[in-house]
């Protein structure tokens, strides 16, 4: 038995459905997984002996403007490892998480202890977070003192490499999905009202406001809906948006929710429209229902989304574009057809079941 230590972010972005998903498969084997965060991860539904939730405790002194949430990750790494539950680290995200791992590592090593690192890049901490002065120098270190690292698509790493001055080999190991666990059979199409569907964090990056105005354009020539799934910033200004187009009856806000199937089971086609997408954890599962995408020619979207073959990748921007291609492919049965077909076919390149074994290898390396 392997004890793996998972740090992630609890939350419903990508980086914790990955880790969490990757933590849950692990247990099936021969690992003990030890998730550790300040709340258990959104996706991991039970515990048993194989799947365990450490909890950080974050202390709030008056002292602190903000909690200090880093030190007290930090503190719990050394805990975990002095009381012989963990083997191997494997942290999500440059910052906080990698900087904290390696300063617990520092701790430990001036008691007697080893703990190796693997830190997985996945999209915001270096394209985003890595442009700010006040935290380059923090991600790049983090970076460098990690055992071993790794990038979700191929386009984050020529990112990191570009914006850093990194000395370690950064292996590539995408994002992935269980299609073991996905009800596809139930999936219905082409009911005489199309559905459209966006999933995203309302982050600038993700121009909502752009979904809304492809929806705009498609609506009056398709009858059609539009399910909005996910909350953030810019969630307010989308549903004035809404609002001021007379679209409250056709767009649907749902919020945070766990119930991403049932929606996409009734899912004609995704929209994506994002600033740069380090690989697109939500337009592989929509794929993986059949369902082609619109999205972006930036980023390692383009890893997983064909241009003219299981959806379209567009300029950003480019609503108008956007919304001619969503036209056309709904309205062409046979190409609808076909695009459906690839996208399933390209989903499952991507099925955990090829994905896991690359981050079994490196575990098994640093543990030699």
């Amino acid at each position: 038995m392997i004890n793996i230590g998972i740090i992630c972010y609890p939350t419903f972005g990508g980086s914790g459905v990955v880790a969490t998903e990757l933590g849950i498969a692990l247990s099936n084997k021969n690992f003990q997984v030890h998730f550790i965060s300040y709340e258990k991860p959104v996706r991991l539904n039970y515990l048993n002996d194989n799947l365990i939730f450490h909890k950080v405790n974050v202390p709030n002194y008056p002292l602190f403007k903000f909690p200090p949430y880093e030190l007290a990750l930090t503190t719990k790494i050394v805990e975990l490892v002095e009381s012989g539950a963990i083997q191997v680290l494997h942290v999500h995200y440059a910052i906080p998480h990698a900087y904290a791992a390696v300063s617990a590592q520092k701790i430990l090593k001036s008691k007697g202890y080893t703990i190796p690192i693997i830190t997985t890049l996945h999209g915001t901490d270096i394209t985003l977070l890595g442009n700010q002065p006040s935290v380059r120098s923090v991600i790049n270190y983090s970076i460098n003192e990690s055992d071993i690292v790794t990038a979700v698509s191929n386009d984050l790493k020529k990112e990191t490499i570009k914006n850093f001055e990194i000395k370690n080999d950064i292996k590539v190991i995408p994002n992935f999905i269980d299609l073991g666990k996905l009800n596809l059979s139930s999936r219905k199409i082409h009911s005489n009202t199309k559905v459209l569907t966006h999933i995203s964090n309302f982050r600038p990056v993700k121009r909502v406001l752009d979904v809304i105005n492809i929806f705009k354009r498609v609506n009056s020539i398709i009858d059609c809906k539009l399910f909005m799934i996910g909350d953030g910033p810019e969630r307010i200004s989308t549903e004035s948006l809404v609002k001021k187009y007379n679209l409250d009856k056709k767009v649907i806000f749902l919020g945070n929710t766990k119930d991403i199937e049932r929606i996409l089971l009734q899912t004609d086609l995704f929209l994506l429209p994002s600033e740069s997408e380090s690989f697109g954890l939500v337009a592989l599962e929509a794929m993986a229902y059949s369902i082609p995408v619109i999205t972006t020619n930036k980023g390692g979207i383009n890893e997983v989304v064909d241009n003219n073959k299981n959806g379209f990748t567009i300029d950003v921007g480019d609503v108008s574009m956007m919304a001619e291609k969503v036209i056309k492919i709904l309205d062409d049965d046979v190409m609808y057809l076909q695009f459906s077909k690839k996208a399933h076919e390209k989903a499952l390149k991507f099925d955990i079941e090829n994905i896991l074994p690359m981050y079994e290898r490196e575990y098994l390396s640093l543990l030699k």
